[in-house]
């Protein structure tokens, strides 16, 4: 029997956890905007059932979930272009998350690194949300049949078990209804790093605000932390096997080059043997550039919620045209009176 052709579309969410980053824009939400309006329908989703794995004040969950609505319509993610709507107003994710723990074995979650990253040693105090949200994550994927998800590095193995869900789901069944989901992983800058110490991921949770550029910096604190940011004593190389060995230097050329749309070995080339004293000024010159107007843009949404909340709900309401249809036929796929 001939497998069927899904539409291509594109599903991805960040979770609003407290600030967005340049390791946001970058890693993800920059790659969202692109993607819009090509091969792919894009759904892009704040994913506030995720954070409350652990614990929120709700007045800061609030503000949160609209900030990073604010900080997508800032970047360029158009709502009449893309569908862009906060998960909990969606029924299917949690219906359809509720089944996939159904699918979804003991094993394949004690296998998945993120929990373990996350609980570290009080792995018997968290919540059972934190050990099944994997589940959830596929459900908010299969819920709209999304064939492509933009993820980093560090999700990657979620995608994969949102894969083996949909595998066993069609094999338990006997049906070709989901789709093996693609993870999308690409770009120079995939995972951003901290700008004072090169090994350490760009974190909202940093001990120093100078370690991240935040997406609501004003172009004066974009300008002072990358001339500020650590460096080693070499400037930069001929070639990109130069930065070898340098995590710093390597995370300066790697922001560069994403925020540029240039490769790493295009930026290299047009600096090589320049020192920090040119490269820092003319990075920082460049994230102002591109990073400010974002910032402006975001406090302009952030001062009217009322309007961030009619285009999350207008495109929750697309959301429902989409999944509604898929949550009723799993339903009746599995058997459900209803």
């Amino acid at each position: 029997m001939d497998k069927p052709a899904f539409t291509p579309r594109v599903f991805s969410g960040i979770k609003p956890s407290g600030g967005l980053t340049l390791g946001n824009y970058l890693g993800a939400i920059k790659r969202f905007v692109d993607m819009q309006g090509g091969e792919f329908e894009t759904i892009y989703c704040v994913v506030d059932m995720h954070a409350v794995t652990v614990w929120q004040d709700p007045k800061d969950l609030q503000h949160a979930t609209r900030e990073v609505a604010a900080g997508y319509l800032a970047s360029g993610i158009d709502p009449d272009t893309s569908i862009l709507f906060n998960q909990s107003r969606v029924s299917a994710h949690a219906e359809l998350g509720w089944l996939f723990n159904c699918v979804a074995r003991v094993g394949w979650m004690n296998r998945m690194t993120q929990f373990k990253d996350k609980a570290g040693e009080n792995a018997e105090g968290v919540s059972l949300g934190l050990y099944a949200y994997p589940a959830l994550m596929a459900a908010d994927i299969l819920a709209y049949h999304a064939t492509h998800v933009p993820v980093g590095e560090d999700q990657k193995q979620h995608v994969e078990l949102t894969r083996d869900i949909a595998n066993k789901f069609n094999h338990d069944y006997k049906v070709d209804f989901f789709p093996e989901t693609t993870p999308v992983i690409e770009g120079p800058a995939m995972r951003v790093m901290n700008l004072r110490d090169g090994t350490k991921k760009m974190s909202k949770s940093g001990e120093s605000d100078m370690e991240r550029i935040n997406m609501t910096d004003d172009a004066d604190k974009i300008a002072k932390k990358f001339k500020k940011a650590k460096t080693d004593p070499d400037g930069i190389p001929e070639t990109l096997e130069g930065l070898e060995g340098r995590p710093e230097a390597r995370n300066l050329v790697n922001i560069y080059a994403a925020l540029s749309d240039m490769t790493n070995e295009q930026v290299v080339a047009e600096y090589a043997g320049a020192g920090w004293g040119k490269f820092k000024p003319a990075l920082a010159d460049l994230a102002v550039e591109k990073l400010a107007p974002i910032s402006t843009e975001m406090q302009r949404f952030m001062d009217d919620p009322a309007e961030i909340d009619r285009i999350m709900a207008k495109g929750a309401a697309k959301a429902k045209a989409i999944s509604g249809p898929i949550l009723d036929k799993t339903f009746d796929i599995m058997g459900f009176v209803r």
